[in-house]
């Protein structure tokens, strides 16, 4: 039985001479190494970030079948923010990440070398590392709720040459978390309390702007969309901050026979949650480093 890593296998002790030897099998690999021909190449444009957002896959099915919370589950989005969390830390030159509903997008630094900047690396390794740590993560936040069936994710990748497209592309998604939201909360609100079907509901809103919803909600349901979480409004935002963290450490004193046990403080850089406006231009001011080429 050969093995996988070589056409001989590797139990193979075959004579130098041999036409099976290891010339033999240098020729017969160099024969079939022109396939390699086939490879796209997927390099991404140098001097532009990279930007990989991943969606779930039918996760209206996923969300009815999990019995999530409508029109937000706490339980649902901090799962998202876990997985991209672990993302980060895996992935440490993704400078900063946004996350809304079932959607994440990973910004890669600008001169980033990782991969060898190349797009499929990016995306397969964000989804990957996403969707397994879905799954392991999943018991943390929903304790009652068995997971009924793995759920997938789709990613694309896309490059902005420029630190204002990349600004432009974050507040596009964060405008969208916004009309989503919004619609979602009043939507939920006819159909949970007013007793409307998901069908009426729709026909009420059709043709409605914002204000109109706005008065729907606090004319009928005294909600101030304004006091809705941040979280759900604003989406979350992922940077690198160092913290001080307290840890207690076993320590032996001048002049002490035994080690006792001392609080010492320690500054390290995390992965912080934000759920902020970032189309403004104070979250940049605040946080120049994001930007920074040599950050």
């Amino acid at each position: 039985l050969l093995g996988s890593g070589s056409p001989l296998g590797s139990g193979s002790t075959l004579e130098p001479g041999s036409l099976r030897g290891r010339s033999g099998v240098a020729m017969a690999k160099s024969k079939f190494e022109y396939v390699r021909d086939f490879e796209a190449d997927d390099t991404c444009l140098p001097g532009c970030w990279i930007v990989v957002r991943l969606d779930g896959r039918n996760f209206h099915r996923f969300s009815e079948q999990h019995e999530f919370k409508k029109p937000n589950d706490d339980r649902a989005l901090q799962l998202m923010t876990r997985c991209a969390q672990t993302v980060m830390q895996e992935l440490e030159d993704i400078a900063i990440a946004y996350g809304q509903s079932d959607e994440y997008s990973f910004v890669f630094k600008k001169n980033t070398r990782w991969f060898k900047r190349r797009g499929s690396k990016f995306m397969t390794h964000v989804v990957s590392q996403f969707a397994s740590s879905y799954v392991f993560y999943w018991k943390d936040y929903f304790k009652d709720q068995q997971l009924l069936y793995p759920p997938g994710f789709d990613g694309r990748i896309v490059l902005y040459p420029s630190n204002q497209s990349l600004k432009d592309y974050l507040s596009w998604r964060q405008a969208d978390c916004h009309i989503n939201n919004l619609y979602n909360t009043v939507f939920w609100m006819l159909v949970q309390r007013s007793g409307l079907t998901p069908v009426e509901a729709q026909d009420r809103l059709r043709g409605t702007l914002a204000g109109d919803k706005n008065e729907i909600l606090f004319s009928e349901f005294n909600i101030n969309y304004n006091n809705e979480p941040l979280m759900y409004r604003k989406g979350t935002v992922l940077i690198w901050q160092k913290v001080n963290e307290i840890i207690t450490k076993k320590i032996k004193l001048p002049k002490e026979a035994e080690e006792k046990e001392v609080e010492v403080t320690r500054t390290k850089t995390k992965v912080v949650p934000l759920h902020c406006d970032i189309i403004g231009d104070q979250f940049w001011e605040e946080y120049p480093e994001i930007l920074a080429e040599d950050s």
